[in-house]
C-alpha cells in the first residue's frame, strides 16, 4: 500500500547550531562516516508537533514524502502545515502502522492532496480510523504498496531504504512499523515509527546499515524501544522524539533519556521544542531550535499490553477492483472471557467502554476491566474499537 500524507504545525525558522552535548552555536554541523554522494539543494525534515503522535514531512527539492499524520484530531493541523510549505502533491505517503496516533489524519491528507505512492504494512485493524483510510484510498482509485525490506526508492536526490518490518503476525502491532532510512549526500536520517525491541533485534540480525546522524526515536521514547544495542548500531548525533506534553503514558521514560545523555546525543522533543525542523545540505545538518532536556518520566511497573492484528494483501485495495470488500482484521487485545461473562475496558475518565485498554488516547495503566453487563449500566460502546454490545 502506498500512502501520501500531510502534517501541520507552526514553523520556527531560526537556525541554531548544536553539538552532541547540546551546546549552541551559529550552525549545527553533522558529518558521517558513510560514503559521500554529491547532491544539490537541501533535504528538509519537519517533525511536526502533533502532541502524543507522529507526523513527519520530508522535502527534497520539489519532491516530498509524509510519514504518518497524527491522530484524527490532528487532520487539519497536518493538512495546513503541508499546504503552508507550498505543497500540492505528495510523492510518497507512509502509514507506518495502523494505530490512530499515526494514521488518524491519513484519510484527510489523501483527500486533500495529490498522492503518488502509498506505503502501509500488511497489518490491519477493525477500527473506524483504519477503515476511513482504506476508503479514502479506494475513493482516489489508488492501491497500497506493502514494504519490502531492502527496497530503495528516490525522493529527489535522496535515497530512501526500507528496513522493516521483517516479519508478520507480531503480538504487538508496533513491531509492524515501517522503518525507513533516508540518505542525502553524507547525511542520513532514520525513521522508526513505533518499532519496538522485537523489530530492532530483527534489523540488527539482518545486518542492515543502521548508522544515521538523526534518529527519530521509536514509540515516543517508551522503554519498549531504543535498546542499547540498537542505539549503539545507529550511533546518532541527534535524536528527535515526537511526544505530547504531560502525556498519560509517561513518555519519554527516564531510562531512554539516560541512554541519550550517556552517549552525548543531543535530543530534540516536540513537547519542549514544538515542531522540529532539520535541514541538510548533504554535509551539514542544522536545526531550527535548541536541543531539549534529558528529563523523562519514571518507569511504571505494569504488565505490558500486547496487541495482535491480522495481515492481508493490501494490494487488494485497487481502483480496478471496485467490488473488493473492506479488509477484515482482528482488533488489538481481545476482551477476556471469565466465569462472569465477557470482559471489556473502561478508562479513568471516559464515558465509553472498549474492547482494548489502549483505544485512542486511553492510558492502559489507568484502564479498568469490568464485565460487559456492568459496563452497559453506565457506559456506551466505543465506535472506534467496536466492543461487544
Amino acid at each position: 500500500m502506498v500512502i501520501s500524507m500531510a502534517t501541520g504545525c507552526s514553523n520556527n525558522g531560526a537556525k541554531v547550531k548544536t553539538d552532541a552535548k547540546g551546546a549552541t552555536a551559529a550552525v549545527n554541523t553533522t558529518k558521517t562516516e558513510t560514503s559521500k554522494v554529491a547532491v544539490s539543494g537541501e533535504l528538509k525534515v519537519h517533525y511536526i508537533n502533533v502532541g502524543q503522535a507522529d507526523s513527519i514531512l520530508i522535502q527534497q527539492g520539489s519532491n516530498s514524502m509524509l510519514i504518518d499524520a497524527g491522530n484524527n484530531a490532528d487532520s487539519e493541523t497536518v493538512k495546513k502545515y503541508i499546504a503552508d510549505q507550498g505543497i500540492t502533491n505528495l510523492d510518497f505517503l507512509v502509514g507506518t502502522h495502523p494505530h490512530e496516533d499515526h494514521i488518524g489524519g491519513l484519510d484527510y491528507v489523501i483527500n486533500s492532496f495529490k498522492i503518488g505512492k502509498i506505503y502501509m504494512p500488511k497489518a490491519t485493524a477493525t477500527t473506524k480510523t483504519f477503515t476511513d483510510v482504506v476508503n479514502a484510498i479506494k475513493s482516489k482509485g489508488m492501491k497500497v504498496s506493502a514494504p519490502t525490506p531492502g527496497e530503495s526508492f528516490k525522493l529527489g536526490e535522496a535515497t530512501c531504504t526500507i528496513l522493516a518490518p521483517n516479519g508478520s503476525g507480531y503480538k504487538d502491532t508496533n513491531n509492524d512499523s515501517i522503518v525507513i532510512k533516508v540518505s542525502f549526500g553524507g547525511n542520513s536520517f532514520l525513521f522508526t515509527g513505533d518499532a519496538e525491541d522485537v523489530s530492532e533485534n530483527e534489523m540488527l540480525s539482518k545486518g542492515y546499515d543502521l548508522k544515521a546522524d538523526v534518529l527519530k526515536v521509536g514509540h515516543h521514547g517508551s522503554n519498549s524501544s531504543t535498546t542499547q544495542k540498537f542505539l549503539d548500531a545507529v550511533n546518532p548525533k541527534y535524536a528527535v522524539i515526537s511526544v505530547g506534553k504531560g502525556n498519560d503514558y509517561g513518555h519519554p521514560v527516564q531510562s531512554t533519556m539516560d541512554k541519550f545523555k550517556n552517549k552525548n546525543i543531543a535530543v530534540y522533543r516536540t513537547d519542549e521544542n514544538g515542531t522540529v525542523i532539520a535541514t541538510s545540505n548533504g554535509k551539514n545538518i542544522t536545526f531550527n531550535v535548541k536541543p531539549g532536556s534529558y528529563n523523562g518520566a519514571k518507569e511504571k511497573v505494569a504488565a505490558k499490553t500486547t496487541t495482535t492484528t491480522k495481515t492481508s494483501n493490501m494490494n487488494s485495495v485497487k481502483a480496478s477492483t471496485p467490488k473488493v470488500a473492506e479488509p477484515k482484521v482482528t482488533q488489538e487485545v481481545a476482551p477476556k472471557q471469565t466465569n462472569s461473562g465477557t470482559m471489556v475496558w473502561i478508562s479513568a475518565t471516559g464515558s465509553k467502554y472498549h474492547s482494548i485498554n489502549n483505544c485512542g488516547k486511553m492510558n492502559p495503566n489507568k484502564a479498568t476491566q469490568v464485565t460487559l453487563e456492568e459496563a452497559k449500566k453506565s457506559y456506551s460502546p466505543c465506535s472506534k474499537c467496536g466492543p461487544p454490545q
